[in-house]
Order: structure tokens, then C-alpha cells, then sequence
């Protein structure tokens, strides 16, 4: 009989293995010999690997559902294309901006109960985050979201006031410490944008020379800083001071026009753009007591140096 949940908290297989986990006294981790070694030096310890999942119906993300008009309307050239660039982008509250909310509530669901993980077993945060994303078998419209790392927690007595999560590896992780940094959330910025293929993006298509082609040039510089747009907004929601980057994707394919009529050729180009980070903030560590070498003349050359002290300070 499965246990029944109520989404809130660890699922119920989350705490039984957390539960497993604190009985047997061992942790398990993916981590290197060189990351272990990293990670204990700068006053951390593994305590045990964590993860996070959900898998979320999208309802399609294609034409059919309207997620990727242009703004085309009628039957002839484009009248209403809207946006810098003739750029429809999911930032700017283009019809693209349903499908991103709901891939960062998935993204979001996962690496919160991957937190709760780490909390039960008393971590202060994840190192090595990995990020995935890949179709639920057999459901083609279901996706599953995961996102797994290494639960670690400090040595000392001081410690955050909730667990962070980072992409870093061990040594990355060690360097940032050691640098006077510590990570604070792993982060995802998404963007989505539609271009429609006008006439002028026809002409240049078909010419025999050689030229920039300006619209798509437009769609993916568009996107692409979108996409920074919202990574740089969720760092400074989440407290840090930078974001480190760790991986940057941008797909872009074409679909018919939904603006178009159903015989004619119209159509449009889209480009996502997807980038991966964390989140840093800088830390005040206490100045190291400077060290000092106390001198004591064994003869009277104790009395010359008091002498030059006295007139240095008289000048």
C-alpha cells in the first residue's frame, strides 16, 4: 500500500531514506576523493546525498496551444507584431510566459524538497547540484524535473540561517570559501521569444549574398538577454551579490504561423534560451590577529633605540 502525501514536506520515500540514513550512522555522496578532501578544509562535512523530484503535466507546447504565437493577424503581411525587434518575449508578458512559469514551478518544487532533504539530515547546504529535465515515460505531455547533490554541513558554529544550494563541485565550492564568498541558491532563467518570418526576412533568406540576417540576429540577442534578465533578478531576490554561471542552452526551430492561413507557407521562428546558476554572496570573516615579535636587547643598544624612538616622535 502506498503512502499517501500531501506534497508538503519530504515525500514519504525521502524520509524513509533519511530516516535509513541517520540509523546506520553512514552517508553516501558522489563526491571525489579530491572533493572530500576539499570540501573538509574549509570546515565541511558530507552528511549524506539528497535530491529533489516532480514530474509536471505541460500542456502542449507547441502551436496548438498558443504558447508561441507572433501576433500575426490576418491574412496578409504582419500588422501586429509587437516588441523590440518584432520580438514577442515570454519577459515582456508574451504568451510564452505561462509555459516558463510553469517549468520554473517544476524546477522550483524539485529543488525545494531536495532543501527539505538536506535540512533532515541536518546540512547547511548542497554542493554539485546537477539540474535535469527529460520526458516521464510513456506520458509524451508529462515532464520530470530532478535535481540532485551532496548535502554538506559545517564544522564550526556557525551557520546559515537556511541551507544554500550551489552547482559547484567540491574543489569550486572549497575555492569560493576560502575566496570570501558562499554560495546561496541554485538558479534557472528562462526565456522564450516568437519571430515572425516577414518579408523582409524572406528577401534576405533567398538572396544570392552574402548578408546578416538582422531578424533572427534580433530573436536570439533578445532572448539570450532575457534570459540573463531574469537569472540576475532571481539572484538579487535570493540575497546574493553575483552568479556564477554553469550552463547556458539556446534551441531555436520553426513552426507554421498560427496567424496564417492553413494553406499559405507563413512561418515563424522560436528560440529558448535557458541559463544555470548560483547565486554568491560575499561573507565578513573576523581579521586575523597580527602577529608580533617582542625584542629584547641583551646590552646597552637598548638605550639607542629608545633615543631614535623619542626623536622620531618629536619630528
Amino acid at each position: 500500500m502506498t503512502e499517501s502525501w500531501s506534497g508538503a514536506g519530504l515525500p514519504p520515500t525521502a524520509a524513509a531514506r533519511v530516516a535509513e540514513g541517520r540509523a546506520s550512522g553512514t552517508w553516501s555522496s558522489a563526491l571525489s576523493t579530491g572533493e572530500f578532501a576539499a570540501i573538509r578544509s574549509v570546515g565541511f562535512e558530507p552528511v549524506g546525498q539528497v535530491m529533489g523530484s516532480a514530474v509536471y503535466h505541460v500542456a502542449r507546447s507547441g502551436q496548438y496551444w498558443g504558447y508561441h504565437t507572433c501576433g500575426y493577424v490576418g491574412r496578409g503581411w504582419a500588422r501586429s507584431v509587437y516588441g523590440p525587434g518584432g520580438v514577442i518575449l515570454s519577459g515582456n508578458g508574451g504568451p510564452s510566459a505561462a509555459l516558463v512559469q510553469v517549468m520554473d514551478s517544476a524546477r522550483g518544487a524539485a529543488l525545494g524538497r531536495m532543501t527539505a532533504e538536506c535540512a533532515a539530515l541536518g546540512g547547511d547546504g548542497v554542493v554539485a547540484a546537477q539540474l535535469t529535465m527529460a520526458p516521464f515515460p510513456a506520458a509524451p505531455d508529462c515532464l520530470e524535473f530532478k535535481v540532485i547533490g551532496t548535502a554538506v554541513r559545517a564544522t564550526g558554529s556557525v551557520r546559515p540561517r537556511r541551507p544554500f544550494t550551489s552547482h559547484l563541485d567540491g574543489q569550486g565550492f572549497a575555492k569560493l570559501i576560502t575566496a570570501g564568498w558562499v554560495p546561496v541558491d541554485l538558479l534557472v532563467g528562462m526565456s522564450v521569444g516568437v519571430r515572425h518570418d516577414d518579408y523582409r526576412t524572406r528577401q534576405q533568406t533567398y538572396s544570392w549574398g552574402n548578408q546578416e540576417m538582422d531578424g533572427w540576429t534580433a530573436l536570439v540577442h533578445l532572448v539570450r538577454a532575457d534570459a540573463r534578465a531574469q537569472l540576475h533578478r532571481q539572484g538579487a531576490q535570493h540575497g546574493g551579490d553575483g552568479v556564477i554561471l554553469a550552463d547556458s542552452d539556446l534551441s531555436v526551430w520553426e513552426e507554421r504561423c498560427l496567424g496564417s492561413s492553413q494553406n499559405s507557407e507563413q512561418t515563424d521562428h522560436i528560440a529558448e534560451s535557458t541559463l544555470i546558476g548560483t547565486a554568491i554572496a560575499r561573507f565578513a570573516a573576523k581579521p586575523a590577529e597580527p602577529r608580533t615579535l617582542t625584542v629584547m636587547p641583551l646590552n646597552n643598544s637598548g638605550d639607542r633605540l629608545r633615543r631614535r624612538l623619542a626623536q622620531a616622535a618629536r619630528r
